[in-house]
């Protein structure tokens, strides 16, 4: 499939899952948002457009999953700690109340099995409050909508994680792509600062990937 063809098509699956974030935001209720888009059609689709293997993006929902226990675990309420991770390398941040709760949070992700590496933005400060969670859902949706709306960008190659106003960008991108993604992220209303933690390919490794794009249902896995 050509890239004038496949970008369009990766728009419009996206339009329909940030319309579901738009109302998680309003609604400040992101777990039940989350059953709703894991559950249709939207994410299966999602899935067969992921620049990551079905073996890595499943490593990557494990990572998370146990990353955000053991830093529970190990700091209890003490900390606000958001485990991401992007083909094995894991992100974090939020508030520690130390540098040794900081270096805590991350040797305890380290060990998790198949994390690659950690990339620890966690700061040292008073914990945040809800406003200023919620204030950073709502520029995350408007980040990812941003780059729905951009041309040659594919929306699916990104993660946008938001703390503090401050935006972080994963995904297996191009220099070229990471480079306007950041660009764009950077315009929109609120956003303090962005960080790249991108895993860099090739223009030649983009286009082998658009010519074979993964033919993978998560919905037919699911069952």
């Amino acid at each position: 499939m050509n890239n004038s063809l496949w970008n369009p098509l990766v728009k419009k699956i996206s339009r329909p899952l940030l319309a579901v974030s738009l109302s998680c935001a309003a609604l400040v209720s992101l777990q039940g948002c989350v059953a709703v888009v894991v559950g249709g059609a939207v994410m299966g689709t999602l899935a067969a457009t992921d620049r990551r293997t079905f073996g890595a993006q499943t490593e990557d929902k494990a990572i998370v999953l146990k990353g955000e226990s053991a830093v529970k675990r190990a700091l209890g309420d003490a900390a606000h700690i958001n485990v991401n991770s992007f083909n094995r390398v894991a992100l974090l941040t939020g508030e520690v109340a130390d540098a040794q709760a900081r270096a805590t949070a991350e040797r305890e992700v380290k060990a998790i099995q198949g994390v690659l590496a950690v990339q620890n933005e966690l700061v040292i400060s008073g914990l945040s409050n809800l406003s200023a969670r919620s204030s950073d859902v709502v520029i995350t949706t408007k980040v990812k909508a941003s780059i729905v709306d951009t041309k040659d960008l594919y929306s699916s190659a990104f993660k946008v994680v938001t703390e503090a106003g401050t935006v972080f960008l994963m995904g297996r991108v191009t220099h070229r792509e990471g480079d306007l993604a950041a660009r764009v992220a950077a315009g929109v209303n609120g956003v303090r600062k962005v960080v790249k933690v991108f895993e860099y390919i090739t223009e030649d490794e983009l286009k082998t990937m658009l010519a074979t794009p993964s033919k993978v249902d998560l919905n037919e896995e699911n069952k």
